[in-house]
């Protein structure tokens, strides 16, 4: 009994495994990409709520990518997002010099709004 064979017609290999021949099937060698919490948040949302997208793109050797793209794309837009805030709403240097809870406390606000529009645009979309 041979321990591959090759089926002509398709082309897939098949290695004997007590007694069953099954496919010789391997996924592509995808490029690992740092992912950060903008990326980790997008594979959570895709993997609970879009499964037929998430195991497409990780079938595909794509998932990495597009977690990559949507983590640079989603800190971005955060910090052009914090920048405009501080700026339309004052919050400047001066301010944090003369009281730096305040400061705090609007910063936290602005980050937390620009978090949510993130999540609203790119993230849960």
């Amino acid at each position: 009994m041979n321990r591959q064979i090759t089926d002509e017609m398709t082309g897939i290999g098949y290695i004997l495994q007590d007694g069953y021949y099954l496919p010789d099937l391997a996924l592509l060698a995808e490029r690992e990409q740092p992912i950060g919490i903008w990326g980790q948040r997008r594979r959570r949302y895709l993997k609970e709520h879009h499964r037929i997208l998430y195991y497409n793109l990780l079938t595909a050797c794509k998932l990495s990518e597009h977690l990559a793209d949507v983590d640079r794309q989603a800190e971005e837009l955060f910090s052009r997002l914090v920048k405009q805030m501080a700026e339309r709403e004052g919050v400047t240097k001066t301010i944090k010099a003369q009281d730096s809870m305040a400061w705090v406390g609007r910063m936290n606000s602005i980050r937390s709004r620009a978090t949510e529009i993130v999540n609203s645009e790119l993230i849960y979309s």
